[in-house]
């Protein structure tokens, strides 16, 4: 077990820099472009995949990093550059995940390359949880996938939404429900190839931040998946529904659902993204308050303004901080037993939209224009509060976590 460290080692230090640099000439000078778009930047995604960034050897090397920090420190140095841009670089992590969390090793080999593709040949993939009556509230999926046992094969019908790639996706996770009676203990996860019959997208969004990320509705009409496309296969899930049936007839079952083993995987993760982008604006506004004069002095003699200052990045380094704890925590099997998971996402989603919207503070009428990039950061920010689980459902989780009671 790796002991806890703030400090990055010098591979890690070397990957930050190298990150950094990459969010500073490639991310930033293409980030108020493909926010007026609203569309994929896929020019970018290929100058990362060519130096390696949008790529399953990397990611696996920041995922298995036994100091749990990789992935928060890739994750804070490229939302760092921009946010919609960042996210549809590693939008296809939150499949991804899904995969790893409830794969076979089998599955991990076969799906996995085959949603990141080849610098030549980009691909991207997308994780389908949420609905449109089902969104925190989990337990009341609708979407359904039925064994047809004769062919071997799945047959999933119902609508997706909030999907991250969802409909332009090489290879689309599914979270369905295959047994009603358990509520959201009765959920599966589906790899659906790309091209199967029956999934198209739906609506697609027009947000009001991280518009370079594509978000879209995916429909589901009876589209047949092999019985290996099962997450985990068929033998595995029928053991767990035998144990969530006896347990919930002893009234005390706590068996995890597809969708929440792969959030509480992603949660510090979010949280990191979050810092990032916190500090990318405390910068933007320490900057301009050294060099903005009135009164014929920088307004960063002003108690007023340095004092939000010295909030703001205290705020960030305590955000950083509970993230890499929870970090930590997941890679040497520390089980979050107060929800440092939900912790650390909380408190860094909530400090992202505090601080960048006192960077717009701070720079007054400029930081409303876009002519600067704290506006566009305090609307990517707001993502943070709701995606992955809202910050009401992350206390709801620390409240039951820290009680032992069902708290609603």
């Amino acid at each position: 077990m790796a002991e806890f460290t703030m400090e990055l080692n010098d591979e890690q230090k070397e990957v930050r820099d190298w990150l950094h640099g990459f969010a500073a000439d490639v991310i930033r000078p293409a980030a108020a472009e493909w926010d007026e778009r609203e569309e994929t930047p896929w020019p970018v995604i290929q100058e990362a995949a060519k130096v390696g960034i949008y790529s399953l050897d990397f990611y696996a090397q920041q995922y298995f990093d036994p100091t749990g920090l990789g992935i928060p420190m890739a994750m804070e140095e490229l939302f760092w550059g921009d946010a919609g841009i960042a996210l549809s670089i590693v939008g296809t992590g939150l499949a991804a995940v899904g995969v790893l969390a409830n794969g076979t090793e089998e599955q991990i080999g076969t799906w996995i390359p085959q949603m990141y593709g080849d610098a030549g040949d980009v691909k991207v993939a997308a994780f389908c949880s949420s609905e449109p009556d089902a969104g925190s509230d989990v337990a009341s999926m609708r979407t359904r996938a039925v064994y047809d046992e004769a062919k071997d094969e799945w047959v999933l019908n119902g609508t997706k939404t909030w999907a991250t790639n969802g409909g332009i996706a090489n290879v689309h996770v599914v979270v369905a429900v295959v047994d009603a009676e358990l509520g959201s203990k009765g959920h599966a996860s589906f790899i659906v190839p790309a091209g199967t019959p029956g999934l198209a997208q739906g609506q697609k969004f027009k947000k009001h931040g991280i518009r370079a990320s594509h978000t879209a509705e995916v429909i589901l009409d009876n589209v047949r998946v092999p019985g290996s496309c099962l997450l985990g296969g068929k033998e595995k899930l029928d053991e767990r529904l035998a144990r969530a049936r006896e347990r919930a007839k002893a009234g005390g079952e706590r068996v995890k659902n597809a969708a929440m083993a792969t959030f509480e995987a992603s949660r510090p993760a979010v949280g990191a993204m979050a810092v990032g982008t916190a500090r990318a604006a405390y910068e933007v506004a320490l900057d301009y308050a050294k060099t903005r004069e009135q009164f014929g002095r920088p307004i960063i003699d002003n108690q007023g303004v340095a004092f939000q200052l010295a909030d703001m990045r205290t705020q960030i380094d305590a955000a950083r901080l509970l993230v890499w704890r929870a970090s930590w925590m997941a890679v040497n099997g520390r089980q979050f037993t107060a929800a440092e998971g939900s912790m650390s996402k909380l408190f860094a989603s909530e400090t992202a939209k505090k601080v960048t919207g006192q960077a717009i503070q701070i720079l007054g009428g400029n930081g409303y224009t876009r002519e600067y990039p704290v506006e566009r950061m305090h609307r990517d920010a707001a993502i943070y509060t709701i995606f992955e689980g809202t910050s009401e459902i992350q206390r709801l989780v620390i409240a039951r976590t820290l009680s032992g009671m069902p708290i609603r």
